[in-house]
């Protein structure tokens, strides 16, 4: 049963060869401490050397404003090391405030995670 008061962000990341990184979020993408281990989580993965990489909300549920300012960052910080990211599954509330904000401008939405790794390995990393 849905509970506003539990706070809950569970995150996991695997390959998809030869070089798309998945990070998967589920659960909602809002301030505090959950969205900052969420960034930290994605940084390093840059950091570490990522250069494709797709970010599966098919689980999540629910982001505000810190969240999306969280996913832009990293957005930025992947374009600056020619690297690129790609949006996928978004649903629900998380496809609305995608809409009505634009996203797409940045970054590319896929309705899934299979057409976000095609999109990924059909054009080199800094496309």
């Amino acid at each position: 049963m849905y509970n506003p008061f539990i706070v809950t962000t569970e995150t996991k990341v695997h390959r998809v060869e030869p070089d798309i990184t998945v990070f998967e979020i589920s659960g909602r993408l809002i301030l505090g401490d959950l969205l900052t281990s969420v960034e930290s989580a994605i940084r390093d993965l840059i950091d570490r050397g990522a250069r494709k990489l797709a970010i599966d909300l098919t689980g999540l549920d629910m982001i505000d404003s810190s969240g999306i300012g969280t996913l832009i960052k990293r957005i930025e910080q992947m374009g600056e090391v020619g690297g690129r990211i790609c949006l996928a599954g978004a649903h629900g509330g998380v496809a609305k405030v995608f809409q009505t904000i634009r996203i797409d401008r940045i970054v590319a939405l896929d309705a899934d995670l299979a057409s976000a790794c095609a999109r990924l390995s059909s054009s080199a990393a800094g496309a």
